[in-house]
């Protein structure tokens, strides 16, 4: 009783329940008991974490995520001060004060998230919030999940900064193609492959005779669950052919057996900090109708061998390094596949940009005993000077008890069916029973609020009014512990809250062929490009 009475005060506080992890702005006081001197140094230079903590948290300017969704920084503005999410999706129902929805939806057909966020800032709405915020001229600073070179016109004309390396930049760091020539050049290799324009399958065959008949083909841009696609005939190549021969060039690799892996990491003028590796849930059937589509991330210390996360953690230091030589700084996000046959590890593909694994970078144990990787993201784009010792950082955050457990399932509509939603589950915390079965517990926006690995914080994507069609996101769940076992196979707790959130959802058929296919076309995402 005594301790479900604890339970309930600490929610009620806000404080998830956990007396080991103090909140921001405790840690923040604590530091300033340990360290009379860090307010001298604040105001000159920052050269702590303690004075990155308070730098933040006394942040004045305005600092908005602006995105279909705020899944990917979740609890960042416990961290930073003024700290804003502007969304297509409210989550939250109104519930969340820091996020801002317009009211107002005009219809639209959107073909990128660079879309959804050039929508929100040209809607008056978003703007006239935004101007109520401004110091005059100045309107804040925006990051973004996607942007392109309009959303920089627009916010030039907002007063707004980005905080991000220009959109012609990233867009160059993102091709696949140019990944691979960046990795080799800082000696982090790719799985053997060539590079090269494909004309026909024959032509296909004649480049790659040196990998095999079993190959991989990726092309410069795109979702890898959209533009990887695999073939061992010529059969497979077919099915994927105008896809292929409309590429300058593409990547051409040898099929092998691996596990996918991510790791993030942020680019600073003192060095590349870098966090954990994870593993990836790829192409599930339960949870995604992509095959290769990414579906979730599992972090926990026993990932990998420590040989493996070793190198994937030298790699990716060695990749940050080479990225700022050519311009890129910030956060950026790394997937390794990991050879299961001779433990090599490879390079799969950037993403300049926080990702959908962020989420589970910046709520992890390393993150909350010094800072979330993203804040490390926000000083390097502040106007504050700064000098870290990074390495003392790396060494820190690669010891085992530096990464607790958390894992995440990204579930969409799987079905080729279109119908409309009438009913939801809500975002905040669910907690399974014995039999599996699932029940809401109570309202929260941030995954620490789950407790237990009998609970699970789930952000709503699709809700009642929203159409439901294959590949639509219906929502994320983060829990702690691990829902892979160790084949890399959906354990039994992970299929119990599938199952479980998919049975809270129900929705009514569309009759009218016309208004069924109106609705793809208008629906987010419309299942062409991921919004997460």
């Amino acid at each position: 009783m005594l301790e479900s009475l604890k339970r309930t005060l600490c929610r009620l506080l806000g404080r998830g329940g956990s007396a080991e992890r103090p909140s921001p702005r405790d840690a923040v006081a604590a530091d300033a008991a340990r360290n009379t001197t860090v307010g001298a140094t604040t105001m000159n230079k920052i050269t702590s974490i303690a004075d990155v903590r308070r730098h933040f948290l006394n942040n004045k300017e305005p600092i908005y995520f602006i995105s279909a969704t705020n899944f990917n920084l979740l609890g960042i503005g416990d961290w930073v001060g003024n700290f804003r999410h502007i969304n297509y999706i409210d989550c939250f129902e109104g519930q969340q004060r820091n996020v801002f929805v317009p009211k107002e939806k005009f219809p639209r057909d959107f073909e990128s998230i660079e879309d959804i966020n050039n929508y929100l800032l040209e809607h008056k709405e978003v703007i006239d919030f935004i101007q109520s915020r401004a110091d005059g001229e100045k309107a804040g600073t925006a990051a973004f999940l996607m942007f392109d070179e309009h959303t920089e016109e627009v916010c030039e004309q907002l007063g707004l900064r980005i905080a991000f390396p220009p959109a012609a930049l990233r867009s160059r760091m993102d091709n696949k193609i140019e990944t691979v020539r960046i990795g080799n050049k800082a000696g982090v290799p790719s799985v053997p492959n060539v590079l090269a324009k494909v004309g026909s399958y024959q032509e296909l065959c004649e480049v790659s005779r040196e990998l095999g008949d079993d190959l991989v083909v990726q092309t410069a841009f795109g979702d890898s669950g959209h533009t990887t696609f695999f073939i061992a005939s010529e059969e497979d190549y077919y099915k994927h052919a105008e896809e292929i021969e409309a590429e300058a060039e593409v990547k051409i690799m040898k099929r092998i057996n691996c596990r996918g892996s991510a790791i993030e990491a942020c680019a600073t003028r003192c060095g590349t900090v870098v966090g954990p590796l994870m593993t990836e849930l790829v192409g599930f059937k339960s949870l995604t109708p992509y095959k290769g589509g990414w579906c979730g991330n599992e972090m926990f210390a026993g990932a990998f061998t420590q040989e493996i996360r070793d190198k994937a953690r030298e790699y990716t230091f060695q990749f940050g390094e080479a990225l700022r030589e050519e311009g890129y700084r910030g956060y950026f996000e790394l997937d390794f596949l990991i050879d299961m046959d001779n433990g090599e590890v490879y390079l799969g593909e950037l993403n300049p940009r926080v990702t959908g694994a962020s989420s589970l970078t910046n709520v992890a144990a390393f993150a909350h005993s010094d800072i979330p990787l993203f804040l490390f993201h926000l000083l390097e784009f502040s106007d504050v000077d700064f000098d870290l010792d990074i390495d003392e950082i790396n060494e820190r955050w690669s010891h085992p008890e530096s990464v607790d457990s958390w894992s995440q399932l990204v579930i969409k509509h799987t079905d080729e069916s279109v119908d409309l939603l009438t009913a939801a589950p809500r975002t905040g915390v669910w907690r399974m029973g014995a039999d599996g079965g699932i029940t809401y517990d109570h309202y929260s926006y941030h995954p620490h609020a789950a407790e237990s690995e009998q609970e699970g914080f789930f952000l709503r994507i699709s809700g009642a009014g929203d159409f439901r069609y294959e590949g639509a996101d219906l929502g994320i769940l983060i829990t702690r512990g691990r829902l892979m076992d160790d084949d890399f196979q959906l354990n039994e707790r992970a299929k119990a809250w599938i199952d479980g959130i998919r049975g809270q959802y129900a929705g009514q058929s569309l009759q009218d062929p016309v208004v069924e296919e109106v609705a793809v076309s208008h629906a987010v995402g419309g299942g062409n490009f991921k919004i997460l």
